[in-house]
């Protein structure tokens, strides 16, 4: 996948600049030991103009994972949100995945961070794992304990387990992983959030050893709206491959359909379950066709 061109515009350090003119130091902390921390966001195009969907909250986490790993964070974030605008503006794009990142200087040595740079990008990005349901095993990675590192935050080296992960599922033919925390309960996907469907009810796993995600908790909020019981407890193999239906979700992923786990396939019509229902009225949140807003 091509992420930018010759006339692409990204945002560095208060400047818009062209892609292919930015350069960044081969000695800095980030490269070396993946001590950065970043976001994702989505904007679509509704018939109110492009919106970037939770803009606040994207930022207000970006700010968080900085906060946790003590790298600073010295933006004004409604000043990120407009310069955000800008750049789709810029790169002409109504529709669009943004990657802002903040990164540290030349640095060799493992203390936090004082020189940081901010880099926000955008791009044409389709759902990232696809439009149908997904083939889906357990990993024999499982996610990083809460002891080691932050896992509420999004911080670019703890994806390391999640690229590890995904690997291991493509190379046995599968299209994504499902890790365990260390407790073996099921904790989430590499880069999504996890529910499971029973008797018309949805299961998801607790914050505690995963990330608490944005889209996440928007399906939470939609269950509320929606009158669908709700229910965040610790989930274990035994529970996912009795149940009636499954799906992912998160910015970059939306809201996917799972078909099987293992060797487990889902009992339930993927259209008739209570997943088909949120991924319809989650996409019409995000394109403004109904203003659950007001209720949520």
């Amino acid at each position: 996948m091509q992420y930018f061109n010759s006339n692409t515009v990204l945002y560095l350090n208060g400047r818009f600049e062209k892609a292919s003119d930015t350069t960044t130091s081969l000695y800095g902390q980030s490269l070396h030991y993946g001590y950065a921390v970043f976001d994702g966001l989505r904007a679509y195009h509704t018939h109110n103009g492009t919106r970037i969907f939770k803009a606040r909250e994207h930022f207000e986490r970006l700010r968080r994972s900085a906060e946790l790993v003590h790298i600073p964070f010295k933006w004004n974030i409604d000043e990120l949100i407009k310069k955000t605008y800008k750049l789709l503006e810029y790169n002409n794009l109504k529709n669009a995945y943004i990657r802002p990142l903040i990164y540290c200087a030349p640095n060799m040595s493992l203390i936090a961070a004082k020189d940081v740079s901010i880099m926000i990008c955008a791009f044409e990005w389709d759902a990232y794992l696809g439009h149908k349901l997904l083939k889906v095993m357990v990993s024999s990675y499982e996610r990083p304990s809460p002891k080691s590192t932050p896992i509420e935050a999004k911080v670019s080296g703890n994806y390391v387990n999640s690229i590890l992960a995904t690997t291991e599922a493509k190379s046995k033919g599968f299209d994504e992983a499902l890790l365990l925390d260390s407790y073996g309960n099921v904790a989430e996907a590499p880069g999504a959030n996890i529910f499971i469907e029973k008797n018309g009810r949805l299961y998801t796993p607790p914050i505690g050893n995963i990330l608490p995600g944005i889209t996440r908790e928007t399906v939470i909020e939609l269950c509320h709206v929606l009158d669908i019981e709700l229910i965040e407890e610790h989930l274990t193999i035994k529970d996912l491959k009795h149940s009636d239906s499954a799906f992912f979700c998160g910015t970059a992923t939306e809201i996917a359909g799972i078909g099987s786990v293992d060797e487990y396939k889902f009992p339930l019509r993927w259209p008739d379950s209570v997943g088909a229902t949120i991924q319809r009225t989650y996409k019409s949140l995000a394109l403004e066709k109904q203003n659950y807003e007001v209720i949520i």
